[in-house]
């Protein structure tokens, strides 16, 4: 089994840094609703001292850990990847994706998904990932079914935004269910 971390086919991930602060600063409200982050702007020195804590890396305790993505090729930013909630003991995590407008539709966003699940369930031992998408999110649903998630349940009415509520729409993957899909 040849595996090559923080690189797929189309994507190499990489630790944030001050100077994408550019990329942050320029996030528009259509990705930020994806990511129930639509708030007061935030100033130059919140926005720094944000990425300074997200680039403070995974510690002993927690593998929760924070991606830039590049195209592998072109080294542009196409998005990013979050896992958070690592739970070691009991071998679970979730994540939260998000692929700048541009780079949708062009094989990213599985690329960052698959180069991340290998290293999780290859090398750190985890056994099961989970992703929450809001209802309104058909692309993400829709692509995370085709990657072989199952939809595993759907809390309502759980995110307010633009005047309306949305519901929670939970999908997950095992390692067994990841090796049989991708590991043959």
């Amino acid at each position: 089994m040849d595996i090559s971390y923080w690189k797929g086919k189309r994507i190499r991930l990489r630790t944030p840094v001050a100077d994408d602060i550019i990329i942050f600063d320029s996030l528009d409200d259509s990705i930020l609703l994806n990511m129930d982050s639509i708030a007061f702007p935030r100033t130059q020195a919140q926005i720094e001292e944000w990425i300074e804590q997200i680039s403070q890396g995974a510690s002993e305790n927690s593998h929760d850990f924070y991606w830039i993505a590049e195209d592998a090729n072109k080294g542009d930013v196409v998005g990013t990847i979050e896992i958070d909630g690592t739970d070691p003991k009991n071998g679970t995590f979730d994540y939260a994706i998000s692929v700048f407008p541009a780079y949708r539709g062009k094989g990213y966003a599985s690329d960052m998904i698959l180069t991340v699940l290998k290293h999780y369930f290859f090398e750190l031992r985890y056994q099961k990932a989970t992703v929450c998408i809001y209802s309104f999110n058909e692309a993400s649903m829709n692509l995370h079914r085709k990657l072989g998630f199952i939809q595993e349940g759907r809390l309502r009415s759980m995110i307010y935004t633009n005047g309306n509520y949305h519901d929670e729409v939970y999908f997950g993957m095992t390692k067994e269910e990841f090796e049989a899909l991708y590991m043959r």
